[in-house]
C-alpha cells in the first residue's frame, strides 16, 4: 500500500485508561500526539532523538521512548503516560519513594524516571544497585540525583508486592 506523506491516518490509542482516536500524518511520532493532540505535556520532549529517556512511557506495560515511535505503528496499544501514574491524593509508591529520596531536583526527567523505573520493575530483571542503574541507564538526570533515583527504585522492589499503575 502506498501512503502518501500527507495522507492523514487513523489511529486509536488507549491512554491512560481512555479509548483516545485521532487523524494524524503518518511521520508523527508518539511523543507529539501526546503532547500536541491529547495535551499530555508531562511526558517531555528532551533530546529528540531517543538518548535521555525523558520521553520514556509505557506501551503495554513495556518502557519505550516515545520520541521514536511512529504513532500509527502502535494502533491499538496500550499507553500509560505519568499522567496515569498515581493521583495527587494517592501517589504510586514509586512517586512517593521519589519524593522522600530527593530523587528530583529540577524534574524534568522525572515523568521519564518513574514510567522507566515501573518497566524495570516489571521486568523483574534488577535485583541489586548496579543492576538498576544498568537499566535505568537511558534515562539521564543532568542534576545528578542518580543516589535518590536508585534509592528509591531499590525501596519499591524490596517492598511487598503492589500495583505498579493504578
Amino acid at each position: 500500500m502506498e501512503v502518501r506523506a500527507n495522507t492523514a491516518l487513523h489511529v486509536t490509542l488507549t491512554i491512560n485508561g481512555v479509548e483516545r482516536k485521532a487523524s494524524i500524518e503518518p511521520c508523527v511520532t508518539l511523543l507529539d500526539l501526546l503532547r500536541e493532540k491529547f495535551d499530555l505535556t508531562g511526558t517531555k520532549k528532551g533530546c529528540d532523538h531517543g538518548q535521555c529517556g525523558a520521553c520514556t512511557v509505557l506501551i503495554n506495560g513495556k518502557r519505550i521512548n516515545s520520541c521514536l515511535v511512529l504513532a500509527v505503528s502502535r494502533d491499538g496499544s496500550e499507553i500509560t503516560t505519568i499522567e496515569g501514574i498515581g493521583t495527587a491524593n494517592e501517589l504510586h509508591p514509586l512517586q512517593d519513594a521519589f519524593v522522600r529520596h530527593d530523587a528530583l531536583q529540577c524534574g524534568y526527567c522525572t515523568p521519564g524516571q518513574i514510567c522507566s523505573a515501573i518497566g524495570l520493575i516489571s521486568e523483574g530483571k534488577a535485583k541489586t544497585r548496579d543492576e538498576i542503574r544498568e537499566a535505568m541507564s537511558g534515562n539521564l538526570c543532568r542534576c545528578g540525583a542518580y543516589i535518590g533515583i536508585v534509592d528509591a527504585i531499590e525501596e519499591v522492589i524490596a517492598a511487598p508486592r503492589r500495583k505498579t499503575v493504578r
